[in-house]
């Protein structure tokens, strides 16, 4: 049984809905006397989508519509809750556009907000292809983990994810006593901690497990709003190959 509270569930969903749907890098913002914990941008090219100020009891999302979303927004907005139609018709529309601050709390509210984030901006998230995918029982994508050594893993994009990985996770995990693995489907030698622990629990695969996604699986586990940095592509090769589905894109 989850022990998670509903602002957990919301900053979850969203960072799941965000990175799932959209390639977009990830500005962190700094926390003052206003916002004493900060937020993040979502921006591509310049411009940003969504950003988001984080509180004790709540994120506000800023989302600004000009013209052609107001048009969009007004074309449908009895599909909308009244409290953000409430909002959008008491925000300020500046030379830049509406300027609506939209306090979230409940996957209820969230889930009206994503609509809104779709007005302002159409997904741009290209799925990785499937066709020659290899996964392990755990979920990840083998042939894009950093830690795999099939054919499907060349050095060079290795030395590339290793970096990734360095700048989204942090340290320095790239020494001699790296672990490597040859895939689920290769039974020889000593098993992950990962198969360990769901052969622990009577399982064969960590996705039949009930407690999984979990820290134990899934690298970067459990999403979450933060006042972090990360760019578009760093997530894309650092984070989405360690998810089951890769957000179900």
């Amino acid at each position: 049984m989850s022990n998670k509270t509903e602002l957990q569930k919301v900053s979850e969903e969203t960072m799941r809905f965000m990175r799932g749907k959209y390639a977009l890098d990830e500005m962190g913002i700094t926390s003052d006397k206003n916002v004493p914990l900060g937020g993040v941008k979502f921006r591509r090219g310049g411009k940003t989508v969504v950003a988001i100020y984080i509180y004790d009891d709540r994120f506000d999302f800023l989302v600004i519509f000009g013209k052609a979303e107001r048009e969009k927004f007004e074309a449908r907005r009895d599909a909308f809750p009244p409290a953000i139609q409430d909002i959008y018709d008491n925000s300020k529309t500046y030379h830049d556009g509406k300027w609506m601050m939209i306090p979230v709390a409940d996957l209820e509210t969230l889930e009206a907000v994503k609509e809104l984030i779709l007005i302002k901006k159409k997904p741009n998230r290209k799925p990785f292809p499937k066709e020659q995918a290899i996964y392990g029982n755990c979920g990840h994508r083998c042939d894009l983990c950093v830690h795999y050594t099939g054919d499907a893993m060349s050095e060079v994009l290795r030395d590339e994810l290793k970096a990734r990985l360095t700048r989204v996770y942090g340290g320095d995990f790239w020494g001699e006593d790296m672990m490597l693995c040859p895939g689920c489907h290769n039974q020889s030698g000593d098993p992950c901690h990962q198969k360990k622990c769901a052969a622990g629990k009577g399982l064969d695969k960590c996705v039949n497990c009930g407690e999984y996604p979990c820290k134990q699986a899934t690298a970067g586990w459990p999403p979450k709003i933060e006042p972090k940095s990360v760019l578009a592509e760093d997530i894309t090769w650092a984070i989405l190959p360690f998810v089951e589905g890769q957000y179900g894109n």
